[in-house]
């Protein structure tokens, strides 16, 4: 039996791939990264390279579907992934389970465009922009969305790290990557309006890039906080 979504104590359940390097706060791989509990559960057999360069959706749904049930089963109050181009099995993963399923920041994007004044666009940086396809913003239901696209797969830190799975990186140097990329991305395209962070180990540099563009920024903490929230309404009688 799954426990009534209201209770508080209920965490958000995440699906993880296989990674070693270190997991900063705001990564969503570092529990001190919210202000609600989380439940992991790892997806044997996936790592970077199988979500982001060669999704094979066939093999690697099987895996997803099994682990999303089975935090189902431990009574989380909501899924989502570790892992933004996983967008494209937003369909398939809420319909195998009963609770709320968020794969991807990506899925704020029709908010995101519906706030901005008329010709703005959402500046997306992504962990690889030659992977992330029409089809991922299709399966995020914002094929509609005006966007541009700057990746971070040329950076030598960021990059490096997440692709070799390096057990140390340079938090500095990928902390100056981030700004460097969020200010070449309106300076190509001055007409974004907000920013948001497809990759979810980008947010411990949200504010940087905040503070540089002086942009909103969003990701994956934006989401799940407003999800939490819609779960667990206040309490405003006491």
């Amino acid at each position: 039996m799954i426990p009534a979504l209201s209770q508080n104590s209920l965490p958000v359940g995440i699906l993880m791939n296989r990674a070693s390097f270190p997991r900063l706060p705001g990564d969503i791989g570092n529990p001190a990264t919210f202000p609600f509990a989380v439940r992991y559960r790892m997806v044997p057999g996936t790592t970077y390279h199988d979500v982001v360069e060669a999704l094979q959706e066939e093999r690697l749904l099987v895996p997803f579907i099994a682990a999303a049930q089975a935090l189902e089963q431990e009574g989380v109050c909501a899924i989502t992934t570790s892992c933004g181009f996983l967008a494209l099995f937003q369909r398939q993963l809420s319909a195998a389970v009963r609770v709320p399923v968020y794969t991807s920041a990506l899925l704020q994007l029709p908010m995101i465009a519906a706030a901005l004044p008329p010709g703005k666009r959402v500046g997306i940086l992504t962990a690889d922009s030659a992977n992330l396809t029409p089809r991922h913003l299709a399966a995020a239901g914002a094929s509609y969305c005006p966007v541009t696209v700057m990746g971070m797969e040329h950076t030598t830190e960021f990059s490096s790290f997440l692709r070799e799975d390096r057990t140390s990186f340079d938090a500095e140097k990928c902390r100056q990557e981030h700004i460097e990329a969020a200010l070449e991305l309106i300076r190509r395209d001055p007409g974004i309006g907000a920013i948001l962070l497809e990759c979810t180990n980008m947010p411990p540099w949200a504010l940087d890039i905040h503070l540089a563009t002086r942009l909103p920024v969003y990701d994956f903490r934006t989401m799940l906080c407003g999800v939490v929230a819609a779960l667990r309404p206040p309490d405003y009688s006491t």
